[in-house]
């Protein structure tokens, strides 16, 4: 049967506090363990009101301490913004404290507006084809492998016996290109909207070259879910994510995930509407059986081992109604 685990944004609802998202955030990884999630990894964002994620170091140490065995990481790390070393450094300590539960994800996206990406390569300069460079200087970080490094001898500490899984994470061909050629894990952005995710995966998977960190590869897609017990209610659980993303795409990026009653009653253009229809299109809302029906296939169209799951709904009982749902309809085996 197909992985399942859980992507998460830590959106702040429409009259809710960033302390209260993440807080929201911690008390999904709990319940997402219980019910036999595998996965449970939290987004990079900065200059964002309505996504509290700035920093998935320090939100990985907090999930994984109020956790015990479900696998706690970063979706991901937007690593053009730091040195390969600190991040190093930072995901040893995480993998020492949490052995074998410490998954790695790298993206190369800024994770925000330009502004913020300014503030954060303030005093250097960087070039995105330096990322290949950086993963491998990663990989040579966590193995301790580094006497033909550009850094010969440097030793990033803690020094463990594991190390955290690493995965190339993107919405496009190319993360998947460098994937193949490092032999790392892969996983596409599928809920962006970006086609040729299947493409992507197909081309990574019959490409991948067996390196240091595994002889077979392994893909994971990352899609937008949403279930009720009926259709009429899990559509309307959607209308804020509908109104949320249209924001984002029209460029007036809402402060925080609008409630359904907001989201229902926006004066929608008829432009609004087809953009919404066509999102909806690449979304998967319905019931329990509709849900896994329709996962079932992605993930056979896509190729992929595994399943991120993102949920953004504003009700947060409702919310995790929704991946108890899926977790029965996938029959997860639920833990104590």
């Amino acid at each position: 049967m197909i992985k399942l685990g859980i992507l998460d944004q830590s959106q702040v609802g429409e009259g809710k506090t960033s302390a209260e998202a993440l807080r929201e955030t911690t008390r999904l990884a709990i319940e997402a363990e219980r019910m036999g999630y595998s996965r449970f990894w939290m987004s990079e964002h900065h200059g964002s009101r309505s996504l509290a994620h700035s920093s998935p170091e320090i939100m990985i140490a907090h999930v994984a301490a109020a956790t015990r065995s479900i696998r706690v990481g970063s979706g991901g790390v937007m690593l053009p913004h730091y040195s390969a070393y600190k991040v190093a450094e930072n995901f040893r300590l995480l993998e020492a404290l949490h052995p074998g539960r410490i998954d790695l994800g790298l993206g190369r996206a800024p994770g925000g507006r330009p502004l913020s990406t300014r503030a954060l390569h303030e005093g250097k300069t960087y070039h995105y084809d330096q990322y290949p460079q950086q993963v491998l200087d990663l990989i040579d970080y966590f193995q301790e492998t580094t006497e033909d490094h550009r850094f010969p001898g440097l030793f990033a500490s803690p020094s463990v016996d594991t190390h955290p899984e690493i995965w190339l994470l993107g919405s496009s061909d190319e993360s998947a290109r460098i994937a193949a050629q490092l032999g790392t894990a892969y996983g596409f952005a599928q809920f962006f909207g970006t086609p040729g995710g299947a493409e992507a995966i197909r081309w990574y998977k019959e490409h991948f070259r067996p390196q240091r960190l595994g002889s077979e590869p392994r893909a994971l897609a990352a899609v937008l879910a949403i279930c009720a017990e009926t259709e009429e209610e899990a559509n309307d659980l959607a209308l804020s994510t509908d109104l949320y993303f249209l924001g984002i795409e029209r460029g007036f990026e809402l402060p925080y995930l609008p409630t359904v009653e907001t989201a229902r009653n926006y004066p929608y253009t008829e432009f609004d509407l087809e953009l919404i229809r066509r999102a909806r299109s690449r979304r998967i809302i319905g019931t329990p059986g509709q849900v896994r029906e329709a996962l079932e296939r992605l993930a056979e169209e896509y190729a992929a081992d595994e399943l991120l799951i993102v949920s953004p709904i504003h009700d947060f009982a409702k919310r995790l109604a929704s991946f108890r749902l899926i977790a029965e309809a996938f029959g997860l085996a639920a833990k104590a």
